[in-house]
């Protein structure tokens, strides 16, 4: 772990009787660490000032519970724990602290995985010092920070989700049922008449029938329905 130096800001912050924002970064390469460093010390005019940066989650975590810095940008790929686990525990160790994810990806549920563990929003590691100096500023008064890039990841995520809850269900519902009934919900999914299932299944038409009748019963479907509904479960 790689405390800053406490060097002397510009007044501006002090001029308008605010404290300055206190930052920890967190990141597994010492260049970004120390160019964001440099960054957020010589561009914000007073207005932040970084406590120290980390090298992977656990010093994260620890730097967080210590020093409980109103700002913490963090890396998602880290050696020891991970940027989406240590956000998850610095929520717990210090609650005030705004967690901001310091990628230069967004990787699939990367965003939803990060919101979920408490983040509340993203800086690019590739953003102009304005814009990330603005971010920071702007998440430590509560405002939540997504480029349009995140914001749309995010966006295909809970779709995602909401498509395999949709699967999840229809899988629960199928499973249901009884042995028998649901082979033949699903072979008569599948187009097969009948007849067809009933040689298949060594058994006659009439108990067919009486399979299909009692699992459209059970889940309140008719045979279009339960059709949609094998469909959903992928069998």
């Amino acid at each position: 772990m790689r405390t800053q130096e406490k060097t002397e800001q510009p007044d501006d912050a002090a001029a308008g009787g605010e404290a300055p924002v206190t930052v920890i970064i967190a990141d597994d390469d010492p260049m970004i660490c120390q160019t964001m460093a440099l960054i957020l010390q010589d561009y914000s005019r007073g207005r932040i000032r970084v406590l120290d940066t980390c090298a992977d989650g656990v010093q994260a975590v620890a730097a967080a519970e210590r020093d409980h810095p109103d700002v913490m940008l963090m890396d998602i790929d880290m050696p020891a724990m991970d940027g989406i686990e240590a956000t998850d525990r610095v929520r717990h160790v210090s609650p005030g602290t705004h967690v901001l994810i310091l990628t230069s990806l967004s990787p699939q549920r990367t965003v939803e995985r990060a919101v979920e563990m408490g983040a509340e929003g993203f800086v690019s590691k590739t953003d102009a010092p304005q814009t990330i100096i603005e971010r920071i500023l702007a998440v430590r008064d509560g405002e939540p920070q997504f480029n349009q890039a995140a914001q749309r990841q995010l966006l295909d995520d809970m779709a995602s989700t909401r498509l395999n809850a949709r699967e999840d269900e229809a899988r629960g519902m199928l499973d249901s049922l009884p042995e028998r009934e649901r082979e033949t919900v699903i072979l008569a999914a599948q187009g097969m008449s009948n007849q067809e299932i009933a040689e298949r299944m060594f058994i006659s038409e009439r108990t067919v029938k009486a399979h299909l009748s009692s699992a459209s019963e059970r889940l309140s479907m008719n045979r279009v329905q339960l059709a949609r509904l094998v469909e959903r479960a992928g069998r």
